[in-house]
């Protein structure tokens, strides 16, 4: 019994690193195409970064992490109904995903049309809040490919189909070099050249991901040609995307982004607004793959392995925090000329990044907890909980260390810090005393299916 337990507990890791590598590697590959611009931009001056960071913080806040968060209702939908073998409700649930993405991004792109007023509003320097709106003006058209790409990502996360998903992201980043090369130095564009090309880049990635989809034998069974019945029970689907879109973003990454903007708030606002930071991004791929793992197993009936596989991504996710940190640790005192050639600025970021190895190591425990969740189908827990630790807990502490106690923009961060603790703490709770076979049984006792 004992040697059976320890061979699917390896063939449980085996399957984990098989996901985690590939999805590290796509959510870093995304997220690239946001810091290569600002690293483009960051060249022609402090004000251009500035904006730029700003300006990305923005659409973030009030676009891009409300369309993730909704778009991760698919790793409930899709990540079950792959495991139960229903493979054609796949499609369905994905171009529903679709429409509704395409709906919401309407709404989303008049904001970002008045970005620079609303900055203006809420306090920020002129100068920087004028930038800012320019940038963001000019990513309107990805705001659209982003939402689409995100339910394609899905789709393909939860088949455990993620070789593809690099290649086509190493292609769109590859193209978007490029392009912001171009764009930005040698066009009269500036600035604004690298908002454009990061559109163009998006498109691409949703491009290259729907041939593959289209035409890959490996999607034959899964991908059965779009469908009218994706315009109905589309409320189905925003039940469980509304509360995710709260849970798995919105709750997080706009306390997160809150915290940037009110740096603009600081003595030294392009200073404080100047510390770009890709470590969040790594957890994130481990946080698919435990989504992935629980939701095809409680889909296929197998609650135990559901367990186990959150107890193998766990301890992944502990292993990453020690590897990253000690990175991040070693290389703070020139990480900062990546960014800008500014010695400020490259002090400051040695000094934040210390901060930012303890924050990543106990985001990579709420990352994976929360990939549980959304696999189980908890969004509404997991709302609440992040909540109550980043609104109740990181802001608050994140405002009285800045502002207060005068620590500056690292009292920003460790507000943030706080609030992972409190996060983790709960969801530990939550995740320690769930019973996995009750939870099989209720969610295909009518709350899912």
């Amino acid at each position: 019994m004992t040697g059976t337990r320890s061979g699917e507990l390896w063939e449980e890791v085996e399957k984990q690193a098989w996901l985690a590598g590939p999805l590290i590697a796509v959510s870093l590959l995304q997220y690239s195409l946001n810091l290569i611009s600002v690293m483009f931009v960051g060249h022609l001056g402090e004000l251009s970064l500035s904006s730029a960071a700003m300006a990305t913080s923005f659409a973030s806040v009030t676009g891009l992490s409300v369309l993730l968060g909704m778009a991760s209702a698919l790793e409930t939908f899709c990540g079950q109904a792959y495991g139960a073998k229903q493979y054609h409700m796949m499609s369905i649930h994905t171009q529903r995903a679709m429409v509704v993405m395409l709906a919401a991004s309407v709404p989303l792109s008049l904001i970002w049309a008045n970005t620079g007023p609303i900055l203006t509003a809420l306090g920020q320097q002129p100068d920087i809040s004028a930038g800012a709106g320019t940038y963001v003006r000019s990513m309107i058209p990805s705001i659209f490919a982003y939402g689409v790409l995100q339910c394609l990502v899905k789709f393909l996360q939860t088949q455990s189909i993620v070789f593809p998903m690099v290649l086509c992201s190493a292609a769109a980043t590859l193209i978007h070099l490029l392009l912001c090369w171009l764009l930005v130095f040698r066009s009269p564009l500036g600035s604004p050249g690298a908002a454009v090309s990061l559109s163009v880049s998006n498109w691409v990635n949703v491009l290259l991901l729907s041939m593959y989809i289209k035409f890959s034998p490996s999607c034959l069974v899964t991908w059965t040609g779009f469908s009218r019945e994706a315009f109905r029970d589309i409320w189905v689907f925003l039940k469980l995307a509304i509360p995710s879109a709260f849970m798995v973003c919105s709750f997080e990454l706009w306390s997160f982004e809150l915290l940037v903007l009110a740096s603009g708030l600081l003595p030294n606002p392009k200073l404080e607004t100047s510390v770009p930071l890709t470590v969040w991004m790594i957890p994130s791929g481990l946080s698919s793959a435990a989504s992935t793992r629980v939701s095809n197993e409680l889909g296929a009936g197998h609650p135990e392995k559901a367990g186990m596989a959150v107890r193998v991504v766990v301890g992944i996710a502990v292993a990453e925090g020690i590897l990253v940190g000690t990175i991040l640790f070693s290389v703070r005192n020139f990480w900062g000329c990546a960014f800008s050639s500014d010695e400020q600025v490259i002090n400051y970021v040695a000094q934040m990044l210390p901060i930012a190895a303890a924050a990543n190591f106990f985001d990579g425990f709420q990352c994976v907890l929360s990939g549980t969740a959304r696999g189980c189908g908890w969004q509404e827990i997991g709302a609440y909980i992040n909540l109550g630790s980043y609104y109740m807990v990181g802001i608050p502490c994140g405002f009285l260390f800045a502002f207060l106690l005068h620590i500056g923009g690292k009292g920003l961060y460790l507000g943030i810090t706080c609030a992972l603790v409190v996060q983790v703490t709960c969801l530990s709770i939550v995740a320690i005393r769930t019973n996995w076979d009750k939870e099989f049984v209720v969610f295909f006792g009518g709350e899912g299916w």
